[in-house]
């Protein structure tokens, strides 16, 4: 490994968690996708449930209103092997994905997108706030015995008054993160386990896909692993939790994976950076139902 710190558990028992966002006060935001709850780990790891969302809670952001909102998959179907939990099929036939708002300081839950146009969001996955106020979110879709949904990434801002696809028929998009400078989009896809790069033209408009692809290709894993949500460094590396050989795989923006922390769980689903420096890398291992703190080697980017 090249220059990770020993993983620290900060907290166990929790019924797959995604979506870590480290607060000021030093506890961790996340939510459990299989208890529909947006939960609050305090620096002891004790639990504290901020809101019940129902459904299947995914990624999550603050707003610039202090405001948590969260991408809601619509839920699962949940197979136990043994000590591990994973999902499974969709729960509900229909789609009936959303995004809501998280009033933290009431509990108070908002819906304030569950359509495009008039067709069900599927499933709502992960989410970034871009420097406009607005957010950036991809949904994955679902998986029911009829067949996989198509992907998309939409733009939608904070208030519920505009919502925006801006790219369609996505093979599973997941983690969803901006750059540095804000002018580049990166989103990795689950099944492919490919990362992609698209520029960012104005406020919640991407440049045009090229041709069979939804943007530049960065890379994909040296061995088979599936990817999940993501966070990026300071350095413009983009960090992917990743499944089947569990871990975070790291990828440089100019293309290919050019570092891997390997995890002791199977479903490594997410990665935020927090502490004094950024450094602290708080990672969510889903399917063992733990809580990870890291020592990152660079600082992670300040979230807008």
């Amino acid at each position: 490994m090249s220059g990770f710190g020993v993983p620290e558990v900060i907290a166990r028992g929790l019924r797959f968690p995604e979506g870590p966002v480290p607060m000021a006060d030093g506890s961790v935001l996340l939510v459990e996708i299989a208890r529909g709850t947006l939960t609050r780990v305090a620096p002891d790891g004790s639990l504290t449930v901020v809101a019940e969302l129902g459904g299947g809670p995914n990624g999550v952001a603050l707003g610039p209103d202090g405001a948590a909102y969260v991408c809601n998959n619509g839920g699962f179907q949940w197979v136990e092997a043994g000590a591990l939990l994973f999902p499974g099929h969709a729960a509900n036939d229909a789609a009936c994905g959303s995004i809501q708002r998280v009033d933290l300081v009431t509990g108070a839950v908002t819906t304030l997108y569950d359509e495009f146009e008039g067709e069900a969001l599927k499933g709502p996955n992960d989410i970034v706030f871009d420097g406009e106020g607005g957010f950036w979110f991809t949904d994955h879709g679902q998986v029911r015995a009829r067949g996989r949904d198509h992907g998309a990434i939409y733009y939608a801002r904070a208030d519920g008054s505009y919502i925006s696809r801006q790219r369609a028929e996505v093979m599973g998009p997941n983690g969803i993160g901006l750059s540095p400078d804000g002018r580049t989009l990166y989103m990795s896809e689950t099944m492919t386990a490919r990362v992609w790069a698209m520029d960012v033209v104005a406020p919640g408009e991407l440049a045009p896909p090229g041709a069979w692809s939804p943007g530049r290709y960065v890379g994909t894993p040296p061995a088979f692993r599936l990817l999940d949500s993501l966070a990026v460094e300071e350095s413009g590396r983009v960090c992917v939790g990743t499944m089947v050989e569990g871990g975070i795989t790291i990828f440089d923006p100019e293309g290919g994976a050019c570092d891997f922390l390997p995890l002791p769980d199977i479903g490594i689903t997410n990665i935020a950076f927090g502490g004094a420096d950024r450094r602290d890398a708080y990672i969510t291992a889903s399917t063992t139902g733990t809580l990870y703190r890291v020592r990152w080697p660079r600082p992670g980017l300040a979230l807008r």
